[in-house]
């Protein structure tokens, strides 16, 4: 790959959540990496000057779970598309869950999907390790082994793990060798066959519910073990306001536990399945209105540290069926960034502050990001009109997977501009 060209940014609102820096002012871009802010480097002499008068330049986006499909799911969405889809987005780091087929449980795998998103050169792809052996719950993996490959975590996905004896034993062996475990609290039986918020809704639709305590029960077993293990533990894709209550007294009480919700619980709730609408059939499910209020609440007050896509592209097949026999899941690289908006615009949440909630914080849980605009890191850089509204339709999004509850919806946030690591990697 040809050397980063000499890059100046003019005129732009400079926005950096992880040092408050909030201006508008030009940066210099030099091999790969911010050169200076304000002041031009000595002897400066630029190869291209973006100008972006009436933009927002950002750090690069950083989401916590984008499911690439690859390897084994490629008739659903491939490598190449879906980081076209995050560079689209603004995202140009990414981490992917291990439920891929085969599952990320062996070096092997990894190296593979690390291989194969270098050779992309546009978005870094951090893998997710299996917790468990093919994800089946019986045997541990090799954590330490998977670690060496390039794994920065381990997770079941949205597998559960019935054995809790297994799941101490997990703790325990992360705790001792530092690594992190990003699990999402459901159990494994209450529940089981349901696909919609046991509620109201639910009941009315004759639908099968998933009631709230199949995640409480599980997230108190999460704190508990982790409480006596000291494992680093994240817990992923909150869906209840007792959940973000359960969080906030943990924080309390000093427990270094973090957490993350899905940016369309933010939006959406039970009532959005409307009359069996496949594209809001969701894991976790979408859950009342209060719940997604409290969601709201726990973002904005500090509680879940982090927002992220939870990408899933679903193919029209998987879709196009019966609200109980459709595939749960949604695309949503290209949407974090203007949800998030939308959702700090409804909160009067500053956009310094919303904005960190997908750059700087999730950066804290992958390690070797930065998540910031820092003169001397690497130039991976949004640049983004905040203004510019769009619609969301099949034509206007990259991912193979069209399938989103938002389509037809006006959202703010039109990213310009994509930078990874000095490169433009993409531009509207």
């Amino acid at each position: 790959m040809m050397a980063p060209p000499r890059i100046e940014i003019v005129n732009g609102r400079i926005v950096d959540p992880a040092s408050r820096f909030d201006r508008e002012t030009t940066m210099f871009v030099v091999g790969g990496k911010i050169a200076a802010i304000g002041t031009a480097p000595s002897g400066w002499l630029a190869d291209r000057v973006i100008d972006a008068r009436g933009l927002v330049v950002a750090p690069g986006l950083i989401d916590l779970s984008a499911r690439l499909r690859e390897p084994g799911l490629e008739h659903k969405a491939t490598l190449e598309s879906e980081v076209a889809a995050a560079i689209a987005g603004g995202v140009t780091s990414l981490a992917c869950p291990p439920d891929t087929d085969p599952p990320l449980d062996e070096p092997g795998l990894v190296e593979m999907l690390k291989h194969r998103a270098r050779s992309l050169n546009q978005a870094h792809v951090y893998p997710i390790g299996a917790l468990t052996v093919g994800l089946a719950g019986e045997a541990l993996a090799e954590m330490g082994e998977l670690a060496q490959a390039g794994c920065v975590a381990f997770s079941q996905a949205d597998v559960a793990l019935a054995d809790t004896e297994l799941l101490r034993r997990a703790m325990q062996y992360a705790a001792t060798f530092g690594h992190r475990l990003w699990l999402r609290p459901n159990d494994p039986y209450l529940g089981r066959t349901g696909v919609a918020h046991d509620g109201e809704v639910a009941t009315r639709l004759g639908l099968a519910g998933v009631p709230h305590v199949a995640e409480t029960i599980a997230l108190a077993t999460l704190l508990t073990l982790a409480r006596e293990t000291g494992v680093s533990l994240h817990v992923c894709r909150l869906s209840c306001a007792q959940s973000v209550d359960m969080i906030r007294d943990a924080k309390r009480e000093g427990l270094p536990v973090t957490c993350d919700v899905a940016v369309h619980h933010l939006h959406l709730c039970d009532v959005d399945i409307g009359w069996f609408d496949s594209h809001a059939r969701l894991v976790p499910p979408l859950r009342s209105t209060r719940d997604r209020d409290g969601l709201r609440a726990g973002v904005a007050d500090g509680t879940i540290d982090v927002v992220c896509s939870d990408h899933a592209p679903v193919d029209d097949d998987g879709k196009q069926l019966p609200f109980g026999e459709a595939e749960p899941g949604a695309t949503g690289l290209e949407l974090l960034l203007p949800l998030t908006l939308k959702w700090a615009e409804g909160q009067g949440i500053a956009l310094i502050d919303a904005l960190a909630k997908v750059t700087s914080a999730p950066a804290r849980l992958i390690a070797g990001r930065t998540g910031d605009l820092a003169v001397g890191g690497d130039a991976d850089i949004c640049i983004f009109d905040p203004a510019a509204w769009w619609k969301v339709d099949r034509a206007a999004l990259r991912s193979l997977g069209k399938n989103t509850p938002f389509l037809g919806l006006e959202v703010p946030g039109r990213v310009r501009c994509t930078l990874v690591g000095g490169h433009v990697v993409y531009e509207a």
